[in-house]
């Protein structure tokens, strides 16, 4: 039976039929002959609709930091559900907002007071972007305009985003984007950083292109600096020593505002609750989300420090001082799950647990050294990248049949890009799961040879 017989035979899609949804990110064809479907989560492990395990090596989309169906989680939704489904954030607020707002910014470091709510990584990066160019309007410097992004930089798919962003499959059948954008280089040489441990010791240097880019069109017109403190969809990327001290101070010396991209690097993957903490750095502005409630709704945020803040509570008092938002922003349910999850974090010390863990994370990942077209591989916090030699007639096709075979044959989930195969565990993950990880990811290695 065709599914538009069966639509035509039944009001509801019979639950065979996979035709209408066109899944992003997928290869869709290969998927429907081949589909990898989860019925079910709990901790770190998903399963299949026939009860296999699943071991989640990416939480998620690098998300579900705190493990999946969390009970803690599940019954504050469930009870936020029942006491206030929904409440509009135009004009109007509800407790919960406030106090995950304020929990927030007591998490973040120095002076980053204020949170500014949306529903994805996505719509945080463009909230920042915007937020920096209106700030220079309010300012009176109205022709600093210029966004400065990162090549092989990930800041989610809105236009916004993929003008900053420097990956070339995720702009190049979109036109010509926003006009003004420059890139910074990508950090990775694998001559010089090959098989890293957390910072590489080399690239630091690479910041100073950002006096190059200034030299060329004049401080006067770059609003702001964007970069992920770790860069991970395009495969684990971590910042050299130093380089984004060097970023700060750059950006301080010519009046540029210096956005972190945390929407993965938030809520402890490194060790931190924010990177800016491991790295000593303030920035202008955080984005965050995935982890913020650890996946189980859709939110994310911007995070922006006091005197940029400050810069707009000017003027008439009844005049709206930012025309931006989202009908969803700070969604009581989203609210009620962050709130959750953060009691989660702090009460079992989950970030403290991935500093922890880290070392050992590292020389487990770095014990795959050696297999079969294994080119490089590179460890931050609980984060890890494995490089794959790509196969001469197919780039991409060796990471795309292991992260198949992976979750058909060993039960592992797993995230790629190209060739690269990235891994992001849950934050509650144990040392015998990060052996069982290991020993699935040697068997899919050498079954891909």
């Amino acid at each position: 039976m065709s599914a538009q017989t069966s639509r035509a035979a039944n009001d509801s899609l019979a639950p065979n039929d996979l035709e209408a949804w066109w899944l992003p990110f997928t290869a869709n064809r290969s998927f429907k002959q081949r589909p990898r479907m989860i019925a079910r989560a709990k901790g770190m492990y998903y399963y299949t609709p026939d009860g296999r395990e699943v071991i989640d090596g990416a939480a998620g989309l690098w998300c579900c930091n705190a493990g999946h169906n969390r009970d803690e989680i599940t019954q504050a939704i469930q009870a936020q559900a029942q006491e206030l489904d929904y409440s509009p954030a135009f004009q109007f607020g509800h407790a919960g907002g406030f106090a995950l707002a304020s929990r927030l910014a007591q998490l973040a470091p120095g002076d980053l007071n204020h949170v500014f709510f949306c529903n994805s990584g996505s719509e945080a990066v463009d909230t920042a972007l915007k937020v920096a160019l209106a700030y220079w309007n309010v300012k009176g410097q109205g022709s600093k305009t210029r966004l400065i992004g990162r090549e092989r930089g990930y800041h989610g798919v809105g236009f916004g985003g993929i003008s900053v962003g420097g990956i070339v499959k995720n702009r190049q059948f979109f036109g010509t984007l926003l006009a003004g954008v420059d890139h910074l280089p990508h950090t990775y040489n694998r001559e010089q950083q090959a098989f890293s441990r957390g910072e590489p010791e080399w690239g630091a240097h690479l910041a100073d292109e950002l006096e190059r880019i200034v030299a060329l069109h004049d401080a006067s017109t770059i609003a702001a600096v964007i970069v992920e403190p770790m860069a991970g969809s395009t495969g684990v990327l971590a910042a050299p020593k130093g380089y984004l001290k060097r970023l700060r101070e750059i950006c301080d010396k010519h009046g540029i505002l210096l956005i972190f991209d945390e929407v993965i690097t938030g809520f402890g993957r490194l060790g931190t609750a924010f990177a800016a903490e491991r790295y000593g750095v303030i920035p202008d502005m955080i984005t965050f989300a995935k982890g913020v409630n650890s996946g189980t709704v859709p939110m994310g945020g911007v995070m922006v420090r006091q005197g940029l803040y400050d810069t707009f509570m000017k003027g008439p008092e009844h005049m709206i001082e930012l025309f931006h938002g989202y009908t969803y922003s700070g969604h009581p349910l989203a609210c009620a799950a962050a709130l959750a999850a953060q009691d989660i974090y702090r009460d079992e010390k989950l970030f403290e647990r991935a500093k922890t863990l880290e070392p050992v994370w590292a020389d487990a990942i770095h014990s795959l050294k050696g297999l079969p077209n294994v080119l490089d591989i590179r460890t931050i916090g609980l984060v890890g990248a494995i490089d794959l030699a790509s196969r001469p007639d197919a780039v991409g096709a060796r990471a795309f049949e292991a992260m198949d075979r992976g979750f058909q044959e060993q039960g592992i989930m797993m995230r790629i890009t190209g060739d690269t195969i990235a891994l992001s565990p849950p934050l509650v993950i144990t040392e015998n799961q990060i052996g069982e990880i290991v020993e699935k990811l040697t068997k899919v290695i050498k079954a891909v040879a």
